[in-house]
């Protein structure tokens, strides 16, 4: 979990200088476009200096710590479980695993969308139809594992691999298909716009799941490395006083 909140700094200060700009000018368009109907502009309940500071820190550090105890929970499970020897192998193996499971997959059918883009009646539906993508698409990665573990007998590591990547992106393609497709787009607003809003989200995605992995495995492998380191040390003092 300490590692998940120096993640959440991390993220913190990506996503104020390559998401926030972007949800501004959305925002932008929204009120321009409320304007142009003879709309009142929405009353803030979070002003947007509070948003985008205080506001934003606290997302991010909350959602990254609570990640980063489920995150040291799954590699507790998986060590021991999977053929990978080297804490920074398996804890970067995880975070792969995660990324593509969690954020991948489910923003290919259901991308980030900026403020202004999405229709607030649908907002149950859109919420419950990603949610269970990412059940769904968590499931099947658990499930290609099991059956990559059990070809690797008969067909090796590399093969089996291989298999259970396809049977993944079978398995996700086709429920991902028969799951609702939604296009909310309003007519007018900046293509250029939404392309970078989904990218900076992509992009700040990827920074906390490389520093989660990254850091936890090094952290973990260094710690392990200092126990025996000890353990010899206190041997070594017990043998000085018995002599």
């Amino acid at each position: 979990m300490l590692v998940g909140l120096i993640v959440g700094l991390c993220i913190f200060a990506f996503a104020r200088l390559a998401g926030e700009p972007q949800v501004d000018r959305a925002i932008a368009f929204e009120t321009s476009m409320d304007q142009a109907k003879g709309e009142p502009p929405e009353p803030e309940m979070v002003s947007r200096k509070i948003q985008k500071s205080f506001g934003l820190l606290t997302g991010a550090v909350v959602y990254s710590t609570a990640l980063g105890g489920i995150f040291a929970l799954v590699f507790a499970y998986a060590r021991g479980r999977m053929s990978v020897a080297r804490p920074r192998v398996l804890a970067a193996l995880i975070a792969g695993m995660g990324f593509i499971a969690i954020v991948l997959v489910p923003s290919l059918k259901y991308p980030a969308n900026p403020p202004s883009v999405g229709n607030p009646e649908t907002i149950g539906i859109r919420t419950g139809a990603y949610f269970l993508l990412i059940a769904i698409s968590v499931m099947a990665m658990v499930l290609s594992i099991k059956v990559g573990r059990r070809l690797s007998k008969s067909f090796g590591g590399w093969n089996a691999s291989i298999l259970a990547a396809v049977l993944f992106v079978i398995i996700v393609g086709v429920i991902a298909h028969f799951l609702p497709a939604i296009d909310e787009v309003p007519t007018g607003f900046p293509a250029t716009l939404l392309w970078k809003f989904r990218i900076a989200s992509w992009e700040t995605q990827v920074v906390l799941w490389s520093v989660l992995g990254l850091l936890f495995g090094w952290l973990t492998e260094r710690a392990e490395g200092a126990a025996p380191s000890r353990a010899r040390a206190f041997s070594a003092a017990d043998e000085m006083r018995a002599s």
